[in-house]
């Protein structure tokens, strides 16, 4: 193995963006953050949740003040 070629491998302080969990693993980053853990993923908690997405059409209709209404 050639020596100054390979990264260090560091202990990283993982984030859940979505429940605020942290843990500890090993990789090459000093930290991450995830969206998503085993903490709060609906297939580990048997629990459906519905996250947030701001597409492109939810801002366009914000944008032009267009409401969703059913008639």
């Amino acid at each position: 193995m050639k020596k100054g070629v390979h990264p260090t491998y560091n202990r990283c302080a993982v984030t859940c963006v979505s429940c605020g969990n942290t843990f500890e693993t090993g990789s090459v980053l000093k930290e991450m953050k995830v969206d998503t853990c085993a903490n709060c993923h609906p297939y580990y908690t048997g629990k459906q949740r519905f996250v947030q997405s701001d597409g492109r059409v939810d801002r366009f209709n914000r944008k032009y003040g267009i409401s969703e209404e059913k008639k």
